[in-house]
């Protein structure tokens, strides 16, 4: 394989796995709808939380359709397999994000079907499936899924599909795997962590930023408990591993060995995990200070980054097959021709302008803290 293919295949690795990392910051907003009962105890406490949130769930949404976007670009045969096999898992997660769409614009129309509350707890539900969702179906990526690949079976006439689900839950069997839903707990409550610290630096309310900081202490534990007991699982199982003759098997301690052997990778995560603790510790230590967001959103899409990139790069399986070794999918043989990963990537030239744009435009959003005052004269909100 040539080094133009090699550096191809890791650069837009890279890509999807930055996109992934933005995506599991950004879910603070469905972290921000989970708490809306928790937090917001009054009618006018809840809107100034589904203000602060709600001017944001666009950039979620639009990072989740390019992360499927990009996948589907690079790695067309990770798309076809999963958004075609586990796809009860997908249409879920979909599901959700149409409710959160749906219920922010309508939740406080006049005259609405179904009620200001009942849109309220769709937010709810929203906010607790997506992430959980989202972080078992990332789980995948470290324990495998249920799939065969047999690209022979493209001449087939009348069926040619490379890919087959092995089971009949069609994705859903990810919930039955313990360490699944332990990384899909520990995104739920980081999603918390990081809500509670962008209403601190977001709105301006006495009552709210008293709640959200007794709060944090809460969703921190939780945090740390799902999350180390995952992290510390994936450093000591066997990974999945490839030889120089492209076959899968697997290895002791492979993903410890990943970041022992991608020491950028591992600075990477070490600076994300004290990010994040710097900005959840110094937020409950200082009753006044309320920039832990940054601090903590900066070290999640370091930490998330770090381990998306030990997932598939340095001769790892990416996409596991426990229904057939072989069947795995990797960086290598998942991935589009070389024309078409060339022409995205002179296209990907303009990531760093849509994301000047993006920081612009939370900046205007941002510019003016929510206050009682403004929910009471402003029209314009949700």
């Amino acid at each position: 394989m040539e080094t133009i293919d090699i550096f191809l295949q890791n650069y837009w690795w890279f890509l999807v796995s930055l996109l992934g990392a933005l995506l599991v910051f950004l879910l603070f907003v469905q972290g921000g709808q989970s708490l809306l009962f928790t937090i917001g105890k009054t009618p006018m406490q809840q809107k100034m939380l589904l203000n602060s949130t709600g001017r944001k769930w666009e950039f979620t949404f639009t990072t989740l359709v390019t992360f499927g976007g990009a996948f589907f670009a690079s790695f067309p045969l990770f798309y076809s397999t999963s958004f075609g096999g586990a796809y009860w898992v997908w249409i879920l997660i979909l599901l959700c994000f149409v409710l959160q769409a749906v219920s922010y614009e309508y939740q406080s129309k006049k005259g609405n079907l179904l009620g200001t509350k009942t849109y309220k707890i769709f937010l709810l539900l929203n906010g607790i499936l997506a992430p959980v969702l989202i972080g078992t179906a990332v789980g995948t990526f470290f324990n495998g899924a249920e799939f065969i690949v047999n690209k022979a079976q493209l001449s087939t006439v009348g069926n040619p599909v490379i890919s087959s689900w092995a089971t009949p839950w069609h994705g859903l069997e990810a919930a039955f795997v313990v360490w699944n839903v332990l990384l899909g707990l520990a995104v739920f409550f980081l999603s918390r962590v990081l809500a509670l610290l962008y209403f601190i630096n977001n709105i301006n309310d006495d009552e709210i930023q008293k709640k959200s900081r007794k709060q944090l202490i809460i969703e921190t534990v939780l945090f740390l408990v799902f999350f180390l007991t995952f992290f510390v699982h994936l450093l000591l199982q066997e990974g999945f591993a490839v030889d120089a003759n492209k076959e899968v098997f697997m290895q002791p301690y492979k993903y410890f060995n990943n970041f022992i052997q991608m020491p950028v990778v591992l600075v990477v995560l070490l600076a994300g995990v004290v990010g994040v603790l710097f900005g959840i510790g110094k937020t409950i230590l200082s009753a006044e200070w309320k920039k832990g967001i940054w601090f903590a959103g900066t070290g999640t899409v370091l930490t998330v980054l770090a381990l998306l990139l030990c997932a598939g790069w340095n001769d790892t399986a990416y996409y596991p097959s426990l229904t057939n070794l072989q069947s795995s999918l990797t960086i290598q043989n998942s991935c589009s021709s070389r024309f078409t990963l060339k022409t995205m990537a002179y296209v990907s030239i303009l990531i760093p302008l849509v994301l000047a744009y993006i920081v612009y435009a939370w900046r205007a959003l941002d510019i003016h803290k929510i206050t009682k005052k403004e929910m009471e004269e402003n029209e314009h909100t949700y």
